[in-house]
């Protein structure tokens, strides 16, 4: 049984096709990149499994169940957490209160939400910054925040928008090793990224979107010398490196 599963699914602004006839299928355990140029449709993609927007047609089954409908509040509780491109904490809040904010998804106890917030800045490595306020916070700060309130709200796939923007090299290294760590222990990841370097290297398979479709998919080595990948978004450049 795949763990998500998209099949034919379409969206409509208006006359832009952002989502077209894409299919997908997500098993337990995997870490999937999905690459494509601005406007491909990737985060629109997201934004349909969280139930933020509603397909016009086609179907989304986690765990072979219909998300088409749910709000994006049971997409939570079913298992599903996400990031977002643009990190919005609680400003006047401290790490710790915002890191709360995900673990009340699974408790109405503040002692337990506040244990659940403590636990996840240790495994992003925060803890040291969890009394201070959301404000204060640099773009990588806010990125490390945000994946650790995702993650207190104990997700089964974890769907990860650009959460290496505003990170430097090393920082990038440090976040490919925790995010191995975090699959390892039995969360299942879909990332978008731009930087190639990092998805090569973290990702099992990757999936490039192009104007709303599945261009390509296949092994980091397969997509990284496809001909379509090349032309479509990643240049002759890159094939040439």
């Amino acid at each position: 049984m795949s763990l998500l599963t998209i099949d034919r699914l379409n969206k409509r602004f208006g006359g832009l096709v952002a989502v077209q006839d894409f299919d997908l299928t997500v098993e337990k355990g995997e870490i999937v990149g999905l690459i494509g140029p601005n406007g491909a449709g990737k985060t629109t993609l997201f934004n349909l499994i969280a139930c933020f927007y509603g397909p016009d047609s086609g179907r989304i089954l986690f765990q072979e169940r219909s998300l088409i409908g749910m709000r994006p509040y049971q997409i939570c509780a079913l298992g599903i957490a996400r990031t977002f491109q643009v990190t919005k904490p609680f400003v006047n809040n401290t790490v710790l209160e915002n890191v709360m904010v995900g673990a009340f998804s699974r408790t109405g106890s503040a002692k337990a939400a506040r244990e659940k917030a403590l636990e996840m800045l240790q495994v992003v490595e925060f803890s040291d910054r969890q009394d201070v306020l959301g404000q204060e916070l640099t773009t990588a700060d806010h990125k490390r925040l945000e994946l650790a309130r995702a993650l207190a709200t104990e997700p089964k796939l974890l769907l990860l928008d650009e959460v290496m923007a505003g990170l430097n090299a090393t920082e990038k290294v440090h976040l490919i090793d925790l995010l191995r760590r975090i699959r390892n222990q039995g969360i299942t990841l879909v990332v978008v990224e731009h930087d190639m370097r990092a998805v090569m290297t973290l990702c099992e398979r990757i999936v490039l979107m192009h104007q709303g479709r599945k261009l390509v998919e296949g092994s980091p080595q397969e997509v990284a010398s496809d001909p379509q990948a090349i032309a479509a978004y990643l240049g002759e450049e890159y094939a040439a490196a």
